[in-house]
């Protein structure tokens, strides 16, 4: 028999909270983590299940150590603890978002330069020519993957370069995969 994680108990409990609270609109919340490999993995095992989530920097006041969580649908919470549970994933808190100093933080800042369109995500830089998609830069972080992942991606397109996380090994080269992504969703190149 599956052991239920404790976790769970305290999702129930504080969904049950949320419920007789009036406190503003608890329709988002907040799942925080010790380390960024748990984000990884719990955002991978949620999108799979095709949860709509977002990796997000927690605010300041919250912050554990991990300088991600992950925002999510409080609605679906009990699929949420479920989920991370059959993956092992436990976290280290959840909280409902229901008040401006709550508000996590957008990872991404993204900076027009005419030709070229910079997306940051935490310490890593993604640079494109607008005209091809075509990556011309790559900076930031401090992780030894970083000039690999330089020479892997600089002068490729978008849509020919390898996904950074499929070819990075740190910190730096899934925020690097962030940036990506988002530059994909956004660049109307």
């Amino acid at each position: 028999m599956i052991k239920k994680p404790r976790f769970l108990d305290k999702v129930a409990k504080q969904l049950r909270a949320l419920g007789s609270s009036d406190n503003g609109d608890p329709d988002r919340g907040l799942l925080l983590f010790t380390n960024t490999s748990d984000v990884i993995k719990a955002e991978r095992a949620l999108k799979k299940e095709n949860l709509e989530i977002s990796v997000k920097g927690p605010p300041p006041s919250v912050r554990t150590g991990c300088d991600l969580a992950i925002e999510f649908d409080l609605n679906v919470a009990l699929k949420v603890a479920h989920i991370l549970a059959e993956h092992r994933i436990e976290p280290l808190n959840i909280i409902p978002i229901k008040d401006v100093l709550l508000e996590p933080v957008s990872l991404f800042q993204t900076k027009d330069y005419g030709e070229f369109l910079m997306v940051r995500a935490a310490n890593m830089k993604i640079t494109i020519r607008k005209a091809d998609a075509r990556i011309v830069n790559i900076s930031g972080g401090g992780c030894p993957d970083v000039p690999y992942l330089a020479d892997q991606l600089v002068g490729k397109t978008l849509e020919d370069c390898p996904p950074p996380i499929s070819i990075g090994q740190t910190l730096c080269g899934y925020a690097l995969h962030l940036a990506y992504e988002e530059l994909k969703r956004s660049c109307r190149c």
